[in-house]
């Protein structure tokens, strides 16, 4: 009998993290994802311990699958090789590209953080702290990639197949399908839901529908609500430029890399051949979102229909032909460049949730400003700069300095790459049994509200797990 243990995740958005124990004894971890959120402006050590530590032994891991690249769902591994794991790491293909930028960029970003806290420790007589991990850890995550098609199954460890079914979270992202055949032959089936993707998403399918599952983990990022009508976001977007351009200032979109900034420019794009955009120049500022526009339209044959004709009938290959005011700056020199320009301009930088990334240097430039506008299109979680501007926060703290929030704050869920409550029930609905249920992925109060629906609308009685739980499958 295999046994299932919640070790991230768990009333909580982020950390993903499942470790399966099958019948025979073989490890499979689901997921390897890094907490995200907390208190960034200083790294005790203790803390960086936490953060770094798994609860059980990553040389006894057999094998990894990654639903897809978010550092939410993938940041760990590069901690799980540094600490001895050596197994395959089964993702989709277009998921093993986008690790390779995202994983490398969190290193650097480890050691450059790191970098940081130690010169300002050393003036302080405090200790130094380690990374969490290195590059070098990065680079060896890559060496054990396993790339494998939508829709194929292949074995993960004796007795154990995965297939991947599309999500339409971001490119590449994946429902995971677990079979485990028991000894008597009899098989158990294990569906993880990943992070399901909205109708919100231009580029992105609709999630791809099972039939049967004997144990089934579903997100719950917005389990409490439903999203905006697609349309009515963007009609709401249009307006803000066109006030920001009437007050004067600039507009900042705190942006995921990977997903919404695509997501993103695809609007942008739209707004411009329409003649709806009035701000002169779009700046994309970050290196990874640049790099992740290669890889997507690389992959984009996994494009939604409808708007993969549109871009075919247009002759478009690249969000430049399609965005033609746009302008990337992958340099730190470029980047700055940026801070001379006080008005026009729309600045999409990373990362989503403002703890980190080039989109808290422009807050020092516009943040403060009244004629600024900062526009929000992707979760927030508990702990982040996002959440406490979202939440109405007079300050920021960044680089240890306190910046007031003076621009004009906008929230636009209707850009959600999650599903809402409805969608998650109805994806749901479609197993022809009625599978064992946990809800994961999402903050408590959300959980038992989309557990009430689902009793409500489906007489379904669902689970909340703690975190440690372990359950047989």
């Amino acid at each position: 009998m295999a046994l299932l243990n919640f070790l991230g995740a768990i009333q909580q958005v982020t950390g993903s993290c499942y470790l399966i124990e099958t019948y025979d004894k073989k490890k499979i971890l689901l997921e390897c994802g890094m907490e995200q959120g907390g208190d960034n402006d200083h790294h005790e050590e203790h803390d960086n311990a936490k953060r770094s530590a798994f609860t059980f032994n990553p040389e006894h891991i057999d094998a990894v699958v990654i639903s897809h690249a978010h550092i939410d769902h993938s940041g760990m591994l590069p901690r799980l090789v540094a600490e001895g794991f050596r197994g395959p790491i089964y993702a989709t293909d277009a998921t093993c590209e986008l690790m390779e930028l995202m994983l490398l960029d969190s290193a650097h970003i480890q050691e450059k953080d790191t970098e940081w806290e130690n010169r300002w420790r050393a003036r302080r007589g405090k200790r130094p702290i380690k990374p969490m991990y290195v590059s070098e850890d990065a680079a060896r995550v890559l060496k054990l990639r396993r790339p494998i098609d939508y829709e194929t199954h292949t074995e993960v460890v004796p007795g154990v197949t995965v297939a991947f079914h599309d999500a339409g979270h971001i490119i590449g992202s994946a429902i995971v399908e677990l079979k485990f055949t028991e000894p008597n032959d009899s098989v158990r089936t294990l569906v993880f839901s990943g992070d399901l993707g909205s109708t919100c998403s231009p580029l992105m399918k609709a999630p791809s529908t099972l039939k049967h599952a004997d144990l089934l983990l579903l997100e719950s990022t917005y389990g409490d609500r439903d999203h905006r009508c697609n349309e009515d976001t963007l009609d709401e977007l249009v307006a803000i430029l066109e006030q920001a351009h009437k007050d004067g200032g600039n507009v900042m979109i705190p942006a995921f890399s990977v997903g919404r900034t695509q997501d993103i420019l695809f609007h942008l794009g739209r707004f411009y051949q329409e003649g709806r955009l009035p701000q002169h120049t779009v700046y994309l500022d970050s290196p990874m979102a640049i790099r992740a526009n290669d890889i997507y339209y690389r992959h984009r044959e996994d494009f939604d229909e409808h708007n993969r004709s549109m871009l075919i009938k247009h002759n478009i290959h690249n969000v430049d032909d399609w965005l033609p005011i746009l302008k990337i700056t992958p340099s730190p020199e470029e980047s700055m460049a940026i801070n001379k320009v006080k008005s026009g301009a729309i600045i999409v930088a990373g990362s989503g949730m403002c703890n980190g990334g080039r989109i808290i240097h422009h807050f020092k430039h516009n943040l403060w400003r009244k004629d600024c506008h900062i526009i929000f299109t992707g979760f927030q979680a508990r702990g982040t700069n996002g959440r406490a501007i979202v939440d109405g926060a007079k300050t920021v703290r960044v680089f240890k300095e306190d910046i007031m929030v003076g621009a004009q704050v906008h929230t636009l869920g209707g850009f959600s790459a999650h599903a809402g409550q409805s969608q998650l029930i109805n994806w749901a609905s479609q197993f022809e049994n009625r599978p064992e249920l946990y809800l994961i992925h999402g903050e408590l109060d959300k959980m038992e509200i989309l557990q009430s629906e689902f009793k409500k609308r489906l007489d379904w009685d669902v689970n909340i797990p703690e975190l440690g739980d372990r359950i047989a499958l």
